[in-house]
């Protein structure tokens, strides 16, 4: 503790840039998934693709990535565009299958509710499916949030700066203060960004956390009325 308290502004320095290289590839794998993922719960060929390829994807080293990256996209090894690459394709690798699958766990009887009503396709999904998706697919996106924290530490290991500095420098001193004080910022930062996600899933899901009747309940009610006796 006393390192990390010694050289707190370093260390907050290289905090910055680890958010900015575990947050930004996950901003970039919701752009990318979301409408891939959508497209794939509707065309059966499509979702295996995609699973597929994602599968693929995710088993790939990130040392390897490292490596291969830079000739393709005409960058240096070390550059931070590297790391940010990298872990946008893993990023998307679970994003796109996480998508379908919160599709997935919206009630059949509340998607045929909505049609009941004459909602549009474009309507349903927007006002009825993705808002009661939500609590599956904000889970998963913790669980991404939290790994692309863990795996930007490895990119000390091609220079790339970031928290992982304090664990390359801790070995190479042999200095296991330092190297403590890496992993207690690491569990930090990614605890504070799982915490953050959760309160913004609990703030977009609203109908979850009151007593009033929530939207699933009123569009089972269409259905059947006699659902809605005792509830």
């Amino acid at each position: 503790m006393k390192y990390l308290v010694d050289n707190f502004w370093e260390i907050a320095g290289f905090a910055r840039t680890h958010l900015y290289l575990a947050l930004v590839p996950l901003v970039i794998g919701l752009v990318i998934a979301i409408p891939v993922g959508a497209l794939a719960r509707r065309v059966r060929w499509v979702r295996r693709t995609t699973i597929t390829v994602a599968s693929v994807a995710y088993t790939i080293p990130s040392l390897a990535l490292f490596v291969i990256i830079p000739p393709l996209a005409g960058i240096a090894t070390i550059d931070p565009l590297n790391v940010v690459i990298a872990l946008s394709i893993y990023s998307v690798a679970l994003l796109v299958i996480a998508v379908p699958a919160a599709l997935d766990a919206v009630p059949a009887a509340v998607l045929d509710a909505a049609d009941a009503i004459g909602y549009t396709r474009l309507r349903r999904i927007l006002t009825v499916e993705f808002p009661l998706a939500l609590p599956v697919f904000v889970a998963n996106l913790r669980v991404v949030a939290v790994t692309n924290i863990s795996a930007v530490t490895v990119g000390a290991l091609i220079g790339v700066g970031g928290l992982g500095k304090l664990f390359t420098q801790g070995y190479q001193r042999d200095y296991p203060d330092e190297i403590v004080a890496g992993i207690i910022v690491v569990l930090a930062l990614a605890l504070v960004v799982d915490r953050v996600l959760f309160l913004l899933g609990r703030w977009a899901t609203p109908w979850l956390h009151t007593d009033r009747p929530t939207l699933a309940r009123r569009m089972r009610l269409a259905v059947d009325p006699a659902k809605g006796v005792g509830a």
